[in-house]
């Protein structure tokens, strides 16, 4: 993403002051996993800055309209997304805190010595943790045919009755009573 840097202003110097900020961030796309996702019309946020005496509280909103391609049958998935921003950015490093554990570790940032904040990261990992791991273009996605590729949310080529066929076939052979069915028996009474 790119960089949204806000300087900080006499508008936010004393504890307690807050100022909104809204803004629109025209990126083209982003990246998770081994998943690309376009943004067709950029990122817009709604965000409070506050003034918590220490450092500055940012809390707000991110929306995207968001494009990938499906997980099933690589088409085009649209969806939005709309990620919940919680960053505190410090004005002094505090070093390390005697007795906490790593896992008692607060996620900060710092105001940058020229006295601004970087929100990029706020936002991107607003963005992030509202992506799906699973894409998908409809949630009913019948994907690709194992067999020929076709896709089945446009075609049925005829291969999912054949595969069921095998499937069905090789679940009676490994059945451990189907031995018995070439058995023959006799009746006691003809020997």
């Amino acid at each position: 993403m790119k960089p949204q840097i806000l300087t900080l202003d006499e508008r936010l110097a004393n504890p307690g002051d807050s100022l909104p900020f809204a803004g629109h961030m025209d990126d083209e796309g982003y990246r998770l996993g081994e998943h690309d996702f376009a943004l067709p019309f950029g990122l817009d946020f709604d965000l409070v800055l506050t003034n918590a005496g220490e450092g500055i509280l940012v809390t707000g909103i991110v929306r995207g309209h968001v494009q990938g391609s499906c997980d099933r049958c690589l088409d085009m998935a649209e969806f939005d997304v709309v990620g919940e921003v919680d960053e505190y950015y410090l004005f002094h490093d505090p070093g390390e805190v005697q007795g906490a554990d790593e896992e008692d570790e607060v996620d900060y940032s710092l105001v940058l010595p020229d006295h601004s904040i970087d929100l990029t990261d706020a936002l991107s990992s607003a963005v992030l943790m509202e992506t799906p791991y699973v894409v998908l273009c409809r949630e009913d996605c019948a994907g690709l045919c194992p067999v020929c590729g076709a896709n089945l949310n446009h075609e049925d080529c005829g291969h999912a009755v054949q595969l069921e066929r095998e499937a069905q076939r090789e679940r009676m052979e490994s059945n451990p009573f189907a031995v018995l069915k070439g058995l023959e028996l006799s009746d006691g009474a003809d020997s």
